[in-house]
């Protein structure tokens, strides 16, 4: 589907829908007018078949409990063959209702309190919560922009490792907020001192759908031909892809039996919840039939990105944008045009714009923001024009 049709088809008005992007600004911003970048979901509908499926099921009218079969695993499966190369057997999934849910559940699983767990900021900020809200020991080992490209730093990440010896690492592939899609030399590498180390690795792969022209990504399980499998745990969703968060299923993947076992002994005590009928149902026919819509998203994600980018770099050029890799979401720099205690006088107050702003990711990152471009194309133009007014006022 070519983006004109997608843009189209799909866009939608979400004011007054109960929206938490849209009809929380006032709660959340304090300014009920500001237009909304934040929130990651997407101004568009999911796909026509998924609508048909969901609309039939409502109609039968019964939503009782049901059962997860192997259609379900089969239809992702194939779409993983399609679109990531990434070979998962049925026997390693298990299901919650969102990933941030399963970063809560695998750190109460597999850590005590007081455990250290490794993280790379600037990363996505529900990282940092759950592991001050299971009151475990926060490490940070922050990533490098070097020579205009964000990279880890592997030696500062394996002393840090030596010195607090954290019992977990949360990889963040493809990276929010930084856009970066790692490379399988990269993984490996941080992998590798993760097995050196006997670290566990959770690596969340939300966005690995979200991948731009000229990337490719690489699931944690495929590097080095499965060497890392058995001390890696990956967590993903349907509900990036599809804009499919408020139908509450994700998966969680665990290819070591041993692993698996103490995870499954644990949910029998702290897990007792049925599964999404309606997520996976949805999800299901996303994966059987979503490709062209997909294929119409990921057009519409690249010309946000170009359009930005290119506006920001011709009105005010210090501003530093990240290459997007990967994500719908953009890493922007105003510290050349602003003060970093500044920022949210001028993007919010000023270029009257709801924002996810860097220190959410990283004390060390005020100054940043980052713009959700999964929205029609008028949003991004609307919000680019703002932010250069406010920057050159």
């Amino acid at each position: 589907m070519d983006k004109e049709t997608f843009i189209r088809q799909y866009s939608v008005e979400r004011k007054q829908t109960d929206s938490l992007k849209w009809d929380a600004l006032e709660e959340r911003f304090g300014d009920s007018e500001l237009l909304p970048a934040w929130v990651a979901d997407m101004e568009f509908s999911v796909p026509e078949t998924v609508k048909n499926a969901l609309a039939e099921r409502v109609a039968h009218g019964i939503f009782g409990y049901s059962l997860v079969t192997t259609d379900y695993f089969n239809a992702y499966k194939g779409w993983q063959e399609r679109h990531e190369q990434t070979d998962f057997r049925e026997e390693w999934l298990s299901f919650s209702t969102g990933v941030v849910q399963s970063l809560y559940d695998i750190i109460d699983c597999f850590t005590e309190k007081g455990d250290a767990v490794i993280i790379q900021p600037p990363v996505y900020y529900p990282f940092f919560h759950v592991i001050q809200d299971k009151q475990r020991q926060l490490v940070t080992s922050d990533i490098q922009f070097v020579n205009q490209r964000y990279v880890m730093d592997l030696e500062d990440f394996e002393q840090k490792i030596i010195v607090h010896q954290p019992k977990l690492y949360i990889l963040c592939s493809p990276h929010n907020p930084l856009g970066r899609v790692w490379t399988e030399e990269e993984l490996a590498a941080v992998l590798a001192i993760c097995e050196k180390h006997q670290v566990l690795v959770l690596s969340d792969e939300i966005h690995s759908d979200i991948v731009l022209t000229g990337h490719r990504f690489c699931s944690s399980a495929t590097v080095a031909n499965g060497r890392f499998l058995d001390n890696l745990i990956l967590v993903n969703s349907p509900s990036k892809t599809f804009n499919l968060a408020g139908l509450l299923n994700s998966h969680v993947w665990i290819p070591n039996e041993k692993l698996r076992t103490q995870y499954n002994e644990w949910a029998k005590e702290y897990k007792q919840t049925e599964f999404s009928l309606l997520g996976q149902l949805a999800a299901k026919v996303a994966y059987e039939t979503g490709d062209d819509w997909t294929t119409g998203l990921l057009a519409t994600i690249e010309e946000n990105y170009h359009y930005a980018k290119a506006r920001l770099e011709a009105e005010v050029p210090d501003v530093v944008v990240a290459d997007l890799q990967g994500t719908y979401l953009m890493w922007v720099d105003l510290r050349a045009y602003v003060a970093p205690d500044a920022i949210k006088e001028v993007v919010q107050d000023k270029a009257k714009l709801a924002i996810d702003f860097g220190e959410w990711f990283s004390p060390e990152a005020k100054g940043f923001i980052r713009i959700n471009l999964a929205t029609p194309p008028t949003n991004i133009h609307q919000a680019i024009e703002q932010l250069i007014a406010a920057l050159t006022a």
